[in-house]
């Protein structure tokens, strides 16, 4: 399934402040976390699969239960805001009859729907890279070569001259 940024008309404006690498500082981390803040988070409804998002939602629907249910991340408000907004937007489109030949006005509540988790999203992927860099290193490289906002990632490691490209 495509991400959310596969479908963000306006990704240029953010993606070369999202190229995260292992040499990042914490300064560069909390200078694109303010950026983050400003953007303004978009997507064409109209390249959004809604069913195939409706049923990646669902099958995940019991870990975003358990993530809920934690008292340790519920303490953290960005995150839990992030959870209620995926929960919402699960609901939305379990609710729908189906999800083709929907009304202009029911696609335009959907966006906004997506845009909200996909714009919570996005930030806490920025503090979760943050945190993994410095406490799970080889974890942080793995998910800097499958950053979602990367059009070239990819989870293999590639020689580039005589070194690893890992960063």
């Amino acid at each position: 399934m495509p991400s959310l940024s596969d479908v963000d008309p306006n990704l240029e404006v953010v993606r070369s402040n999202l190229q995260v690498t292992s040499h990042w500082s914490s300064q560069e981390f909390s200078r694109v976390a303010r950026s983050l803040e400003e953007y303004n988070y978009k997507i064409d409804i109209s390249r959004v699969d809604l069913e195939q998002l409706h049923v990646m939602l669902c099958r995940e629907r019991d870990f975003f239960l358990r993530l809920i249910e934690n008292p340790a991340l519920m303490e953290h408000e960005s995150f839990t805001d992030l959870l209620l907004a995926i929960f919402h937007l699960t609901e939305e489109l379990a609710r729908r009859p189906s999800l083709e030949g929907l009304p202009g006005s029911d696609l335009a509540h959907l966006k906004i729907d997506i845009e909200r988790s996909y714009g919570r999203l996005a930030r806490e992927w920025l503090g979760y890279m943050k945190s993994l860099k410095t406490s799970y290193p080889y974890l942080f490289h793995l998910a800097m070569r499958t950053n979602p906002f990367d059009q070239t990632a990819s989870a293999l490691v590639m020689e580039k001259g005589s070194e690893t490209r890992e960063s």
